[in-house]
C-alpha cells in the first residue's frame, strides 16, 4: 500500500503501480542504465527518480505538474527492467502512472506537444491515413519556410522516399510439408514505412513449412497511445485485434518489438474494459499466444539459408525486444546461420537510439542526441549491414546513419534471412 492513498483509489490499476513502488530499494543500479540520465545527468530524470516523482503525486505530496516534464522525458524503454536486482516492473508502473494522470497533465503540455501528439494518435495507427500524411509531410519540407513550427519535428522524421504499398495475402501456404500454422500481426508503420519485412516474414515462414494466417479485421496493436497514457484508445484498439485473433491455438507471430510488447501488454491495458465476452483469462491467453519471429523460428529450427558473400553484420537490440521481452539470442542465432555473415559486436547494442514510439515526436531534442550517439557506435563497429527487430528503430537509426554521411543498409532481421534464402542480400 501507499503511505496515504489506498490502491483500490487510485483506479484500476493502483494495484501495479503500488507494487511497483513499494519493490524499489532505491539502489541506484538503474541510473546507468537510463538513456535519458545518460543525456541529461539529473537524478529526476532517472527512473529511480521518476519512482520517487510519481510515489509523491499518488501519495498527494506533490503536485503532477512538478513531475510531468520529468515523466514525459521517460522513453519507457525499461533498460532499468533488466537490470534492477528487485525486479521493480517500471513499464506498468509507468503506463498505469501516465494513464492515471493524462488529464491532470494534459494542460501542462504546450500547444505544439499536444497538437503533435492528438496528430500522431489520429494518424499513426491507420496505414492510409499515415500514408496520405507522409505524402503531405514531403510537401511540407519543400515549404519549411511556412511550415508551422509545431509540426517541424514531425516533418523531420519524413523519409526521402516511400516504397509502393503491398498486398498482404489472408493466407500463405506452407512450401512443402506443413511443419505448423500461426497468426500473423502485421502492425501500422511498418505497412507505410518497410511494408517489405511483412512480406518478407511470409515468404520466409512459407519457406520453412509454416502456413501462414493474416486476419484482415486486425489493426494497431495500441502501444504508441497506452505508452503516452491514453488508455481509452489504447483498450479500444486492442478489442479490435482481441476479436480479429480470436480464441484459437495458433500462435501469433510479431515482426515488430512495439508491437509485441504491447501484445503482451494486453492484461494489463485491458484491465477495468473486459465484458463477458471478453474475460480476463482469455485476454491472458491471447498475450500468451504472442511471439516475436525471431524466437518463433529458432524454436522451430530453420532451413539454413545457402552462403552469401563476405558480410560484417551489427545487430541493434530494439528496447522492446531486448528488455520488455528478454529476446536477445534469437535474432542473433537466425543470423549466424547464415555461411558468410559475420557478427560484429556493438558497443551499448541494448541502449535505446531514441525512437521509442512517438518520443522522437515529443521529445526531438533528446531523441536527435540518442539518434546520433547510436549511429557513432554502429559506425565503431565497422559494419557492412545494420540488423535489429524494429521498425520505429530502423527509420530512426537509417536517418542518423544518412546524417553522418553514411548509407549503411538498415534491415530487419528478417529482411536479411529472406534475402539470404532469395540470393540477393548484396
Amino acid at each position: 500500500m501507499l503511505h496515504r492513498i489506498p490502491t483500490d483509489q487510485l483506479g484500476p490499476r493502483g494495484e501495479a503501480m503500488g507494487h511497483a513502488v513499494e519493490t524499489c530499494i532505491h539502489c541506484g543500479f538503474c541510473l546507468p542504465t537510463c538513456p535519458t540520465y545518460e543525456v541529461l545527468g539529473d537524478e529526476a530524470d532517472s527512473p529511480r527518480g521518476r519512482i520517487m516523482l510519481m510515489k509523491e503525486v499518488l501519495e498527494g505530496k506533490l503536485s503532477p505538474a512538478d513531475a510531468a516534464p520529468h515523466i514525459d522525458r521517460c522513453l519507457g524503454c525499461v533498460a532499468c527492467q533488466t537490470n534492477c536486482p528487485s525486479g521493480v516492473e517500471y513499464g506498468n508502473l509507468l503506463s498505469s502512472y501516465r494513464s492515471l494522470d493524462q488529464s491532470k497533465t494534459q494542460s501542462l503540455r504546450t500547444f505544439a506537444s499536444r497538437l503533435r501528439r492528438q496528430l500522431a494518435s489520429w494518424i499513426l495507427p491507420y496505414p492510409m491515413r499515415f500514408r496520405f500524411a507522409m505524402r503531405l509531410g514531403k510537401v511540407g519540407r519543400k515549404l519549411s519556410a511556412i511550415t508551422p513550427v509545431a509540426l517541424r519535428p514531425m516533418i523531420d522524421l519524413v523519409p526521402d522516399s516511400l516504397p509502393k504499398a503491398e498486398r498482404v495475402p489472408t493466407d500463405s501456404p506452407a512450401i512443402g510439408p506443413e511443419r505448423g500454422r500461426v497468426m500473423l500481426h502485421i502492425g501500422c508503420a511498418a505497412q507505410v514505412l518497410r511494408p517489405d519485412i511483412t512480406s518478407a516474414a511470409i515468404r520466409v515462414l512459407n519457406r520453412n513449412g509454416i502456413a501462414v494466417h493474416v486476419p484482415p479485421s486486425q489493426g494497431c496493436c495500441g502501444a504508441l497511445h497506452w505508452h503516452i497514457g491514453d488508455a481509452k484508445h489504447a483498450a479500444s484498439l486492442a478489442a479490435v485485434n482481441l476479436q480479429a485473433f480470436g480464441n484459437g491455438d495458433e500462435p501469433i507471430i510479431t515482426t515488430a518489438a512495439g508491437c509485441g510488447s504491447g501484445l503482451h501488454e494486453y492484461p494489463l491495458i485491458m484491465v477495468g474494459n473486459e465484458s463477458k465476452a471478453m474475460r480476463e483469462s482469455e485476454v491472458k491467453r491471447f498475450s500468451n499466444r504472442v511471439v516475436d519471429i525471431s524466437v518463433y523460428l529458432d524454436e522451430i529450427g530453420i532451413i539454413p539459408p545457402g552462403p552469401i558473400k563476405s558480410t560484417r553484420v551489427a545487430y541493434h537490440d530494439a528496447c522492446h525486444l531486448a528488455h520488455a521481452q528478454k529476446v536477445r539470442k534469437p535474432p542473433r542465432k537466425l543470423l549466424q546461420s547464415i555461411p558468410g555473415l559475420e557478427l560484429v559486436d556493438v558497443a551499448d547494442s541494448d541502449l535505446c537510439c531514441g525512437s521509442a514510439g512517438t518520443y522522437n515526436i515529443d521529445q526531438p531534442e533528446i531523441a536527435a542526441e540518442l539518434g546520433k550517439r547510436k549511429a557513432a557506435t554502429l559506425l565503431e563497429s565497422r559494419c557492412d549491414l545494420v540488423a535489429l527487430g524494429n521498425i520505429g528503430c530502423q527509420i530512426q537509426i537509417e536517418q542518423h546513419l544518412q546524417k553522418a554521411g553514411q548509407a549503411i543498409p538498415v534491415l530487419h532481421t528478417i529482411q536479411i534471412l529472406d534475402r539470404a534464402y532469395r540470393g540477393t542480400l548484396d
